[in-house]
């Protein structure tokens, strides 16, 4: 019988996501009532964010050929490949680049780097967004998995490494780790290029994995740091679902469970949360909730200017 819902200490929204939502919810009460609003690609990847916004005359494209001149185009926290911002401006077309800042952090790297004479190498999964924009700045060898580094050939004295901003820690400290061991002088960067946000949600799910019979992630398929969130839980140990709404709960994951864990994505909306805690009252009646208060992360982003 359920008896108490663990709550993760870091989740929810991160600022990045904060930043772009504030730039497409401010653009449209600027524009007033019927404006149209175009985002490049999804402004976050967390499908009831992106359908709220739809049913409020916000078109989401892939192609920026889709966007009427003279319109708003708001670009996503993912970031975009090099020039795009420029190309769109030349269209006529208003731009708003609400990319996380710190993603820009990582484009930045890639160009003092390589500007100074290094070979970059970029640890990623090449099917992401945030990777697509990132490698566009700059030639780099990609690093995918630990099966890559004996493919790389590099015979440049100076080697710097890149990462995505959404990847799995552990992961991604293995792969340096082996890096090192094939190139010595392995140059990493000052400051992790992995989010504050997403090594929190980390920590904190590893602690829930400690604590809870089962864990749950409320994300989305098509987000990175919601898959890497179950990948974290399991890797400790402790099965874990990742679920889009309560809809997707099943009765059979919690048969024996006494004390579940769940945590919500960095781009997952906290209201998922009250239904999903609703849901479970309903179902399974009256629990203990640890955690009700996540912690402040204390990191905001000034917002984007509006004309």
């Amino acid at each position: 019988m359920l008896r108490e819902v663990i709550l993760g200490k870091f989740r929810g929204f991160c600022a990045g996501v904060d930043y772009a939502v504030e730039a497409v919810e401010n653009l449209l009460e600027l524009r007033g009532e019927g404006a149209r609003v175009y985002v490049r690609n999804k402004i976050v990847h967390n499908n009831h964010v992106v359908e709220n916004f739809v049913r409020r005359g916000v078109v989401f494209v892939d192609d920026i050929s889709d966007v009427p001149p003279d319109s708003d185009l708001v670009l996503s926290a993912h970031g975009s490949p090099l020039g795009l911002k420029e190309e769109a401006e030349a269209m006529g077309l208003r731009v708003f680049d609400a990319v996380c800042p710190l993603v820009s952090k990582v484009h930045k790297e890639a160009i003092r780097d390589h500007k100074a004479g290094y070979t970059i190498i970029y640890i990623c999964h090449t099917d992401h967004v945030e990777a697509k924009g990132t490698m566009s700045y700059v030639p780099m060898h990609v690093v995918e998995g630990i099966g890559d580094i004996e493919k790389l050939d590099i015979i440049n004295d100076k080697i710097s490494v890149l990462t995505q901003t959404t990847l799995s820690v552990d992961y991604v400290e293995e792969i340096i780790a082996k890096l090192r061991v094939k190139f010595p002088q392995l140059k990493t960067q000052k400051k992790d290029d992995i989010c504050y946000a997403t090594q929190n949600r980390q920590d904190s799910i590893k602690e829930l994995s400690r604590l809870a019979d089962l864990v749950l992630v409320v994300g989305a398929e098509i987000s990175s740091n919601s898959k890497r969130l179950v990948e974290t839980a399991e890797s400790a140990g402790r099965t874990s679902f990742l679920i889009e709404s309560y809809l997707d709960i099943r009765d059979e994951w919690l048969g024996g469970v006494g004390t579940l864990g769940i945590t919500l994505s960095a781009s997952a909306p906290e209201f998922l949360l009250d239904e999903i805690l609703g849901h479970l009252r309903k179902t399974y009646g009256d629990f203990v909730i640890t955690n009700t208060h996540r912690l402040d992360e204390k990191i905001s982003f000034k917002p984007i200017v509006l004309s």
